[in-house]
């Protein structure tokens, strides 16, 4: 920590202020109504993912729920059907669950207290930092993505951002700089600089309002830092998707809670070609024509996963009619608002337009 960080709290929050009040982002849907539901539904939003992706979505998603108490009393399978799209579904059932502790313990009224906030279900210290600073304008740091590369830069911090001594560290200089006047104007201006100046690659540091005293601008290392994550082979599974088709009507199945898709509706799946024979008898299927589809690879963070997708052709009208919590006749002809794993929808999309 620097010896004179008392000056440079000052100096570095009023240069990044004045560069807000010039060329921040003011006009995005969530600033418009600062409210901490608002701000939290927008955050979770944007873990992950990009602004211009999130806009549509949250547009979308507040209008069906438009505060807490509307998202807690949803039926799950609408607020995935609102997620479908976006990725990382944990964060839309924490979003809910968040939401239904709110209704339960809180009268619907969103806590303002960090502590309290930090105890729901899928926000950490950083998202409650931020919905309280730019929701009530509270004395909070942030310490999202954004925020993690222009601190790397500016104290030329070395190791990745987010191993736990490197973040920690990052923390300390977070709260130190942080004024304890226009908090939310600050994180916001933090966010705003780290995804418009301070970006991963080709950074606009001339642009910026403190690179003249960035370590990383001054050493010439703004490329080399933040450290990237240490490498890691990314291993790589296949599965065969079944999608038993009577004319435009697909059977489809609702995953459990947990784990992979969790509470999405997805195909059935088997890790061998050999088993999808006994899986479509399984499944009362004995007369049918397998039509494999193009192969496509489907990332998560952790794994690749090569999915081959096979059509079983029905030759005659299913008699068991499936319409059960957990399986469903989906029809793509008149499409229900549940939420589909990506690879559902993308096979979805290429039925429709090859069949």
């Amino acid at each position: 920590m620097p010896n004179n960080i008392n000056a440079l709290n000052k100096t570095f929050s009023l240069k990044v202020l004045a560069w807000f009040d010039l060329n921040g982002r003011k006009n995005l849907p969530w600033q418009l109504n600062k409210t901490p539901y608002n701000v939290w539904v927008s955050e979770i939003m944007l873990q992950q993912t990009q602004v211009k992706t999130v806009i549509p979505y949250y547009q979308a998603f507040m209008q069906r729920f438009p505060d807490v108490l509307s998202l807690a009393n949803a039926p799950q399978d609408e607020v995935l059907h609102h997620w479908t799209g976006l990725g990382y579904y944990a964060r839309a059932r924490n979003l809910q669950k968040a939401a239904q502790v709110i209704r339960d313990q809180y009268q619907g009224i969103f806590p303002e207290d960090i502590e309290q906030l930090i105890a729901l279900p899928g926000i950490g210290r950083s998202t409650a930092g931020a919905i309280l600073s730019l929701a009530c304008d509270q004395h909070q740091s942030i310490l999202d993505g954004n925020v993690k590369r222009v601190l790397a830069r500016y104290f030329a911090v070395e190791g990745w951002p987010s191993n736990k001594k490197v973040e920690t560290q990052l923390w300390t200089y977070a709260d130190n700089l942080t004024p304890s006047t226009r908090t939310g104007d600050y994180t916001q201006a933090m966010m705003d600089m780290g995804a418009t100046l301070c970006t991963r690659s080709k950074p606009q540091c001339d642009s910026c309002p403190v690179h003249h005293e960035c370590l990383a601008f001054v050493q010439g290392r703004q490329t080399e830092l933040p450290h990237k994550k240490p490498k890691k082979t990314i291993p790589v599974r296949t599965t065969f998707m079944l999608i038993p088709m009577w004319q435009k009507q697909l059977l489809i199945y609702k995953r459990p809670p947990a784990g992979l898709w969790g509470g999405l509706w997805c195909f059935h799946e088997v890790e061998q070609q050999e088993q999808v024979a006994e899986l479509a008898s399984s499944l009362g299927f004995k007369d049918i024509q397998q039509q494999p589809l193009a192969a496509f690879r489907h990332t998560f963070s952790h794994f690749h996963l090569d999915i081959q997708p096979i059509v079983l052709h029905l030759k005659q009208q299913p008699m068991d009619r499936v319409m059960e919590e957990t399986q469903m006749w989906y029809d793509l002809t008149e499409p229900q608002n549940v939420g589909l794993a990506a690879p559902t929808k993308k096979l979805f999309s290429t039925i429709n337009t090859s069949f």
